[in-house]
């Protein structure tokens, strides 16, 4: 009997946790997910409207900024309406979609920050050839590939997870991710769990190398040439740094608050499982608005042309 057919609703009993101060968790969360839409709307906007700024390195920032608005939204919104429900569920389809969005924005994310290191890395380490290793066919071809490939990858997770046989109805967790969907089946996982560790080692170790080994390279080039050259490397590649630093270390405590939950303490457990969701989404407007001076330059010139306007 196929037990996956006779379940409707899933109920997420990692609110259990939060209930005693779930109103104060939503505010959190509300300010955090408007925070989020206005910070990286202004800096898309600034970069969007002004052609000066269509250039490949603000072409990957205004992708990363998308890729976070999409990221924030596959889960703010639904765990906000839970948090002021008196029962968190789920149908099972709309769960396997949360997760195919969630896992989706986790992939895209390293693979964009892959292309933003490969940007970076011609532009200093092979800079006369960057006009014809980084054309614009070249940066939609990468950006293409940075959410189609992640996008077919997590589709293949969600069809093999939609043919177990379901057995239970509840998951520790706040939101749905696929590993917690795939631990209710009372058949075999091992395909599953065999998939997941392919899509891991593909999509986060080769990104996080590639960018590491381009730093290594920058830094090699950097110090082989003057101090005013090595400010100039600085100053474009350190908001990527922190974006990538951010990134990795959110979603290993992710990784640890999902896999190892039954040796953390619940709360801690929950909060891990949304910081990589939540914190670089919402630091990285703020580090590419302030640290690349283009940009708020940009910021600036749209807010006083506007009080401008308002005045008269």
């Amino acid at each position: 009997m196929d037990y996956s057919t006779n379940v409707t609703y899933l109920t997420l009993e990692g609110h259990v946790e939060l209930e005693k101060y779930r109103y104060v968790y939503f505010v959190f969360a509300f300010t955090a997910y408007l925070l989020i839409v206005c910070f990286n709307t202004v800096v898309l906007f600034a970069i969007c409207i002004n052609k000066q700024l269509h250039e490949p390195m603000y072409i990957f920032v205004a992708a990363l900024l998308f890729n976070a608005l999409f990221g924030a939204t596959a889960l703010l919104p639904k765990l906000l309406s839970d948090l002021l429900s008196e029962r968190q569920v789920a149908s099972l389809q709309a769960c396997t979609f949360q997760a195919f969005f969630i896992y989706t924005y986790g992939v895209s994310e390293f693979a964009l920050l892959s292309a933003m290191a490969y940007d970076r890395y011609v532009s200093i380490c092979r800079p006369l050839q960057y006009a014809t290793l980084v054309k614009k066919s070249t940066v939609k071809k990468l950006l293409f590939c940075c959410w189609f490939v992640p996008s077919c990858e997590n589709g293949v997770g969600v069809i093999l997870t939609h043919r177990l046989q379901l057995c239970k109805l509840k998951m520790h967790r706040i939101y749905c991710d696929n590993y917690s969907i795939v631990k209710l089946s009372c058949g075999d996982i091992s395909v599953n769990n065999s998939y997941g560790l392919f899509v891991l080692t593909v999509a986060v170790f080769p990104p996080v190398i590639f960018i590491v080994y381009s730093y290594v390279r920058i830094l090699d080039v950097c110090l082989k040439n003057s101090k005013d050259f090595r400010r100039k490397a600085l100053q474009t590649c350190f908001p990527h740094l922190l974006s990538f630093i951010s990134f990795t270390v959110t979603s290993c405590f992710e990784v640890i608050g999902s896999r190892f939950e039954a040796n953390i303490p619940p709360i801690f457990s929950m909060i891990m499982s949304v910081e990589n969701m939540i914190i670089p989404p919402l630091i990285n407007p703020i580090i590419y608005g302030l640290k690349l001076q283009e940009i708020l330059n940009r910021i600036n010139r749209m807010i006083w042309k506007r009080k401008t306007h308002i005045s008269f």
